[in-house]
């Protein structure tokens, strides 16, 4: 709506328009006044219908990446029969996590009878399938018994849907507008590994940005999100079995990308592609996606295989750093697959040994807390002071963050489950197995 649709109601009839002298200035003044008066209301209706939608949660972790919400009252109890919106049944297998852009709800799958892998739109209100469509027929890759053929989690910009999967050994990335037409598709390189593809696209001003660290061509690519083409490609040394996505963020007064895996955490320009610092190791191969915590200006990262380490790192290097900017590291409540999150002052992890979720102090790596929670394939997911553990069982154990253990609520879904949740409007989206479900009442 323009200036001269907001002013035009707003004029008095009995107000003299067209001649200059006394009449004028009130004339300018009673229209500004109602301008803005309207202008406010508009501002009024905008802000409440985002209180009442919420923050969207466009990719994996989130908008920031990091697992993090800003939702006021999001849901803290349910089961498998209450506090549930709606649920779905989700054709096919896969273990990516839904997104959430307005009213649409975005998830991947794959039907290995038809070897088709999808890409599926729902109805945020009612949970109902919108729309289906098949990206890519192919056969079915060589894959770890825990992965799936529709692990990669889709991200969104709002207008198009991106996608990765796995045609052979070729990556393909696609986009799909909000309809369900296929915009564009490319195969940027090639991928080999026994324990299959599961590499989400990132997105970072007009680019898409997946990490394909493998065992045929290692690289990471950025194409273009308007139609593909290949803006920068970089090749990198180490063959890695690695499924780490890539976090970007501000850190150190720069943006960067932090990847793991290439036996190394590197830092990289998005713009370019170009390594701005790294780290050796600690270990080969990473499925852990780094976090960065502004407070004590720390990146965390943890490597898989063989090895599990947590390195918190100083990102204000350059070139290899690992003699001087690690900050402290330990082999203590390390993750195999679920990623840490930063809340407050500390850091959390989804240990693997022992099944226990860990707090520790952020700038130095003390352990705080730690509490037998299941083993985890999801990543946990934070708001409103708020921890979220999805075990592998489908129990969700809602914790207070802070450096002493309080336990808020323990759900249970019913479901077994490995992607993580996703929060938007007051409202939590759990992918199980079988199911996707929407829990709580959105703006509650």
């Amino acid at each position: 709506m323009d200036l001269k649709s907001l002013m035009q109601p707003c004029i008095s009839p009995g107000l003299n328009r067209g001649k200059p002298g006394c009449n004028t200035l009130p004339v300018i003044l009673t229209t500004i006044h109602c301008a803005l008066k309207r202008a406010g209301f508009l501002f009024l209706l905008t802000l409440a219908a985002h209180s009442v939608r919420g923050e969207n949660w466009p990719c994996w972790r989130g908008p920031r990446g990091d697992g993090t919400s800003l939702e006021q009252k999001p849901p803290t109890r349910w089961s498998a029969t209450e506090n549930i919106a709606w649920k779905t049944p989700i054709p096919g297998e896969g273990h990516s996590s839904p997104i959430i852009w307005d009213d649409r709800v975005f998830v991947t799958s794959a039907l290995k009878e038809t070897q088709d892998r999808i890409l599926l739109s729902l109805d945020r209100k009612t949970g109902a399938v919108l729309w289906q469509q098949a990206v890519v027929r192919a056969p079915l890759e060589a894959k770890n018994k825990e992965n799936s053929y529709a692990s990669a989690t889709p991200a969104t910009d709002g207008e198009k849907v991106f996608v990765t999967f796995l045609d052979g050994e070729k990556v393909v990335i696609a986009a799909f507008d909000f309809t369900g037409k296929q915009l564009w598709m490319v195969r940027p390189g090639d991928f080999k590994s026994q324990w299959g593809f599961s590499h989400t696209p990132v997105l970072f001003e007009d680019k898409v940005i997946v990490v394909c660290y493998s065992k045929g061509e290692n690289f990471i690519v950025a194409v273009s999100r308007a139609d593909g083409h290949t803006v920068w490609k970089t090749a990198c040394e180490n063959p890695t079995l690695s499924y780490s996505p890539p976090l970007i963020a501000k850190m150190a007064g720069r943006i960067q990308m932090i990847a793991a895996g290439d036996k190394a955490v590197t830092s990289y320009d998005p713009q370019t592609g170009k390594m701005l610092w790294m780290i050796d190791g600690p270990s080969d191969d990473f499925v852990v996606a780094p976090v960065y915590h502004p407070k004590a200006d720390l990146v965390l990262a943890c490597s898989s295989w063989p090895g599990k380490m947590l390195v918190a790192i100083r990102p204000d290097g350059q070139g290899n750093v690992t003699s001087n900017k690690v900050a402290w590291k330990t082999a203590q409540g390390t993750p195999y697959v679920p990623s840490p999150i930063a809340v407050g002052d500390w850091f959390f992890t989804s240990g693997f040994v022992g099944k226990s979720a860990h707090c520790y102090e952020a700038a130095t790596g003390r352990i705080l807390w730690k509490e037998p929670m299941g083993l985890h394939h999801a990543s946990p997911v934070s708001a409103n002071g708020l921890l979220y553990f999805l075990n592998d069982e489908g129990v969700m154990h809602v914790v207070k963050a802070g450096p002493k253990f309080e336990l808020v609520a323990r759900n249970d879904l019913g479901e077994g489950a490995y992607a993580s949740p996703a929060l938007s409007g007051n409202q939590v989206f759990l992918r199980g197995f079988t199911n996707l479900y929407c829990i709580g009442k959105q703006g509650q």
